[in-house]
């Protein structure tokens, strides 16, 4: 039998002209930048390295969305507040083992500490929001956690402000990453390269232990169905409090990287940077690590490439400071023509 074709709807037409108005968007903004021939090869060489460095850190932070939502069907809006938290907490340990002159006799030892204070100190937060924040929670319906999370990202904020201090700080410069790398001609800063390097690190780790171990085993078995699991005998609450852990140390290690790029911590430093990461596990398909890391990475390169590409043809003044608005109109097309999305499945399939 045949079926009858679908009803064209005004909602339909007017989807049908948004995409003819942002692919005709990004064509005539991409021709009228390479024609003024504005950026050289080095400058657009800078941006892409640039956006790929700050989008693995958005990984590095999705990867905790994702990890959460693919276990409790909820979206942790404190964990931008998890990775400021552990950022924070290393500046004072890394200030300290400057003063002592760690950095200069021995800066091979410095720098393992300060990596692991930011990521213990992330997984310990990220533990204690599990076990106090949702964990009671966890039979309510879904708009009560959500409500929590977001009242958890405020505490957080306001209670490191108050125990650190509400200015922001200086990391302290580490000489060992001074300089520039050349690769095939390209000039990279060293810090990016390091970046790069133990995000992609991190993200391999983190894909072996989740298809490879049992650990990773136990997390894919709770969260295709809780009940099932535990009748298995698998200690569901032990799993989610893994999976809380896992999510805090990636969190912890993405905000010492995030310093390498911008040398600075405050008590708000992890609000736009989660929202972001949060932007890029949607892009990527929430629920899915591979979609979170690949979220991640187009995001950061839409970013720092897009406000240049997109708009220098055009004559708009001060193209960087719309950044924030090639993020978030992102997030919105992506809501609007892929809510799932790229790597992301439909519900029940």
């Amino acid at each position: 039998m045949l079926r009858r074709p679908e009803r064209f709807t005004l909602t339909d037409a007017i989807l049908w002209a948004l995409r003819i108005g942002v692919v005709a968007f990004v064509v005539l903004g991409s021709w009228a930048t390479l024609s003024k021939g504005s950026y050289s090869i080095g400058a657009w060489g800078s941006f892409i390295t640039a956006g790929v460095a700050l989008g693995s850190v958005y990984a590095l932070i999705a990867l905790g969305y994702t990890l959460v939502y693919g276990i409790l069907f909820m979206i942790n809006f404190a964990h931008g507040e998890v990775f400021m938290a552990g950022a924070f907490t290393a500046f004072f340990v890394a200030s300290g083992l400057n003063d002592a002159g760690m950095f200069e006799e021995n800066l091979l030892l410095a720098i393992p500490v300060i990596l692991a204070t930011a990521m213990l100190t992330s997984m310990v937060v990220a533990i204690l929001l599990e076990r106090i924040a949702y964990r009671p929670l966890r039979r309510a319906p879904r708009l009560v956690p959500l409500i929590t999370a977001i009242g958890a990202s405020l505490f957080l904020q306001y209670t490191f402000r108050g125990l650190y201090g509400a200015q922001p700080r200086s990391f302290p410069t580490l000489e060992i990453l001074a300089g520039d790398f050349v690769i095939l001609g390209l000039t990279m800063p060293k810090s990016r390269a390091i970046v790069i390097v133990a995000a992609i690190l991190l993200m391999i780790g983190l894909f072996y232990l989740v298809e490879r171990t049992r650990t990773g085993r136990s997390m894919r078995a709770v969260s295709e169905d809780k009940d099932v699991a535990a009748m298995m005998g698998i200690n569901v609450d032990r799993v989610i409090v893994q999976t809380f852990a896992i999510g805090g140390l990636l969190a912890g290690a993405a905000g010492i990287l995030y310093t390498l790029i911008f040398n600075q911590v405050s008590a708000f430093m992890g609000f736009l940077p989660g929202i972001k990461a949060f932007t890029a596990a949607v892009l990527g398909g929430i629920g899915n690590i591979a979609g979170a890391a690949l979220g991640g990475l187009l995001l950061g390169l839409l970013e720092n490439v897009g406000p240049f590409l997109l708009l220098d043809g055009f004559g708009v003044p001060s193209v960087n400071q719309l950044k924030d608005v090639i993020a978030f109109s992102v997030l919105v097309l992506v809501l609007v023509f892929r809510p799932n999305g790229i790597l992301g499945r439909k519900e029940g399939t």
